[in-house]
């Protein structure tokens, strides 16, 4: 910029402020303003996503009792009879799979007394026990759907195989 002629070159912009005469290069101002640019776009994406959460369906819950059933109950050294006990039914995780039984979902275990709840987003699902696809264990997989705001129930019986 030339001072004296009050003339400014092309690449930059010049203010005067009280007689005395300052020089901006333009990137300042396309730097600013790609700045706001990204500053309201972020803005209207979290309104939007916000909005999208709060019109998310609430979730729902399954709940039930895991049974393990043995057709023989199991005479121990001391000849008492077996129970099932936390520890068991620590052994057998209960899985919810997609409809298609191609995803898990969550994974569950049973509490000291065998009951168990999840909640979960409504949709289809399957309850299974983990391990039964490859033999150690014969349980039905049961089909269920969890709606908003309702608790469905589910049992599930294993057969541990134990004879």
């Amino acid at each position: 910029m030339e001072a004296a002629s009050g003339r400014c070159e092309y690449r930059k912009v010049c203010l005067f402020l009280g007689g005395v005469v300052k020089s901006t290069p333009p990137i300042f101002f396309g730097v600013m303003s790609s700045f706001q640019h990204y500053l309201v776009s972020a803005g209207v994406f979290l309104l939007l996503a916000g909005t999208a959460s709060i019109d998310a369906a609430p979730s729902g819950f399954v709940q039930g009792h895991l049974k393990i059933i043995s057709p023989k109950e199991v005479e121990l050294a001391d000849e008492t009879p077996s129970r099932a006990t936390a520890e068991n039914y620590a052994e057998y995780p209960l899985i919810i799979l997609s409809r298609d039984g191609k995803k898990e979902i969550a994974r569950v275990t049973a509490d000291e007394n065998g009951n168990y709840r999840v909640g979960l987003p409504p949709g289809d699902y399957v309850l299974d026990v983990q391990g039964r696809s490859r033999g150690h264990v014969r349980a039905t997989p049961q089909p269920f759907t969890v709606a908003s705001n309702q608790t469905v129930h589910v049992d599930m019986n294993i057969d541990t195989g134990i004879r």
